[in-house]
């Protein structure tokens, strides 16, 4: 029978930001961020893509990153992911032996607090993760054959043009020069090495988007604030963390599949202390990064905002 994961464990609530921190965690304490993993793997199914629902509906956030990650420890190159309910309702059945990955769906729920400053009492909106399992289609029998066929794959002329179509609608200024890619918020601009800099077109675009994020965080656009309370003071670890993770996101949007870099030491180290901080920290991370992407989807003539749930 199919190994499905428990809500409760000896009677406890699981803590499924303890979980999940913990298996990235160990990821980054080998010296790789996970969310990196999708490109030096390979993708035999062709261009990257977010892992997906049994309806085809990208998951978000923190779920991009969990599946990604289980899909390269186990050898997995199909993006779509379901529970085992939905899978016998589509007349498949998951294999014997099979272990699920747990997933979360975000929510909110109402919380009665004092207020500190008049002493009285108020309804406050507070955010919590349900956790759930899924299996990859790989993991399952009996499909339909559309969930085994592999994706079709972008020519390289299709993608560099989306993604320079992408980047141009943002009205963000971009300058070619330099031997650094960065944003600049004193003068709001973006600059970027030429793209002969780079092994090839895809990693100039793919670096791109990573200072896309960047300057999302501007002044009149998300102004992205990092409180000290969740953080620990570490605003310039937090940004570089929502940049690294909106920017995978983003390049899986475009169809970008850039060569992995190498992780500069001591922002796996800033991005450790975070984590071992606080296990929510890549959940809030995750959500500041879905965040910047939706924003430059939404610059876009034809915006495609992905799916509002986790």
């Amino acid at each position: 029978m199919a190994k499905r994961s428990k809500t409760t464990t000896n009677g406890t609530r699981r803590d499924v930001h303890a979980e999940i921190t913990k298996t990235i965690v160990a990821q980054l304490e080998q010296g790789t961020a996970p969310w990196r993993k999708p490109w030096q793997a390979g993708h035999p199914a062709g261009s990257i893509t977010r892992p997906l629902r049994h309806n085809l509906v990208p998951y978000k956030g923190i779920n991009c990153v969990m599946l990604w990650l289980q899909a390269v420890l186990k050898g997995y190159s199909a993006p779509v992911w379901m529970t085992y309910r939905q899978s016998q309702e589509l007349g498949g059945q998951v294999r014997k032996g099979e272990t699920s990955t747990l997933v979360v769906k975000a929510g909110t729920f109402d919380k009665t607090e004092r207020d500190e400053a008049t002493g009285e009492e108020i309804t406050v909106s507070r955010p919590y993760y349900k956790g759930y399992a899924v299996f990859c289609v790989e993991q399952i029998d009996g499909l339909p054959d559309s969930f085994y066929a592999p994706a079709p794959r972008l020519t390289e002329h299709e993608r560099i043009e989306h993604a320079e179509r992408f980047f141009a609608h943002t009205g963000a200024t971009i300058e070619e020069g330099g031997e650094v890619a960065c944003y600049i918020p004193a003068l709001d601009l973006i600059r970027m090495p030429p793209l002969g800099r780079f092994d090839d077109a895809e990693a100039f675009y793919a670096t791109l988007g990573h200072e896309a994020v960047h300057w999302t965080r501007g002044r009149g656009r998300l102004e992205r604030d990092y409180g000290a309370k969740l953080w620990n003071g570490k605003a310039y670890h937090a940004e570089e963390l929502v940049a690294e993770l909106g920017a995978c996101f983003l390049a899986a949007d475009l169809g970008l599949s850039p060569d992995p870099r190498d992780e500069h030491a001591s922002y796996l180290a800033g991005w450790l202390d975070l984590m071992r901080g606080d296990s929510r920290v890549i959940f809030k991370a995750a959500t500041l990064a879905e965040q910047a992407v939706d924003y430059l989807h939404g610059l876009q003539p034809q915006s495609r905002v992905l799916d509002d749930a986790a």
